[in-house]
C-alpha cells in the first residue's frame, strides 16, 4: 500500500496558518531568552531558510532557523547574529529531538557556517515511510495527514532582508511547526492509513480491477 496526494487535490485544500506567538531573535539578549524557553523543551520543530539564489553556481548561506513549539516559534536571524555558544549547543544536544524535513540539507548549511556536529535530529521523510506515505514533500504529507495545505508563496522571499515581513514570520513559523504537528500526530497514532482517502490504487490490466 502507497499513500500519495495528487497536486491538484492539494490546491482545493483550506490554507492552515501557524496562530502561535512568533519570536525574531536578531540580538544577544533575544537569543539567551529564546535558547532558555527552548531548553524546557523535549521535542521542538526545526527548519531553516536561506535567501534563494538565481545565478548559476551561486548558493547563499542559511539566514534564519526556526524552532518552534506547540505554541511559540523562535526565529533566528543567524544572518545577523551568527551561530554563538548558546544556539550551538542547543543544536548539538542529542536530550533535545529536533523534528525537521530533509534534514541532511539543512545539516549541511549549518556546517558552512561553523563548525558544529547536530545531534538529536528526526528526519519526518524516514518516518512517514512507516506509514505508507509515498510524498515527501512538507505540503504533500500534511494534506495526507491533515486535510488541509501548507502555503509555499513566501519561499523564495529575501530570507536576508533588513526586517522579515508578517508573511515571511508566519511562513517560517509554519513550517517548523507543522514538522513538530506531524511528528506528535503521528506518534499518539491518530493517522491511520487505511482510512486514508488518497491510498494509491493499481489497476490490474488482465483481470480489469483495482488492487489497494
Amino acid at each position: 500500500m502507497k499513500i500519495s496526494i495528487p497536486k491538484e487535490k492539494v490546491s482545493e485544500l483550506p490554507i492552515v496558518e501557524f496562530t502561535g506567538n512568533i519570536y525574531v531573535i536578531d540580538s544577544m539578549s533575544k537569543m539567551n531568552m529564546a535558547i532558555n524557553a527552548l531548553r524546557k523543551e523535549l521535542v521542538v520543530g526545526f527548519d531553516s531558510e536561506t535567501k534563494p539564489a538565481f545565478a548559476r553556481g551561486k548558493l547563499n548561506k542559511v539566514a534564519l532557523l526556526q524552532v518552534s513549539t506547540f505554541s511559540e516559534c523562535y526565529l533566528f536571524r543567524i544572518n545577523k547574529i551568527g551561530i554563538p555558544d548558546k544556539l550551538k549547543s542547543f543544536l548539538e544536544d542529542k536530550n533535545i529531538k529536533k523534528i525537521g524535513l530533509s534534514l541532511n540539507n539543512d545539516i549541511i548549511g549549518l556546517k558552512r557556517i561553523t563548525d558544529i556536529n547536530p545531534e538529536g535530529f528526526i528526519d519526518l521523510q524516514k518516518r512517514v515511510n512507516e506509514y505508507a506515505i509515498a510524498d515527501m514533500s512538507l505540503q504533500r504529507i500534511y494534506a495526507i495527514i491533515f486535510g488541509k495545505k501548507i502555503s509555499k508563496s513566501q519561499r523564495l522571499t529575501n530570507w536576508e532582508a533588513p526586517t522579515l515581513t508578517t508573511a515571511q514570520q508566519k511562513y517560517a513559523a509554519l513550517d517548523a511547526f507543522s514538522c513538530l504537528e506531524i511528528y506528535d500526530h503521528l506518534n499518539k497514532g491518530l493517522f491511520v492509513p487505511e482510512n486514508s482517502p488518497y491510498i494509491l490504487h493499481e489497476i490490474d490490466n488482465d483481470n480489469e480491477t483495482e488492487k489497494i
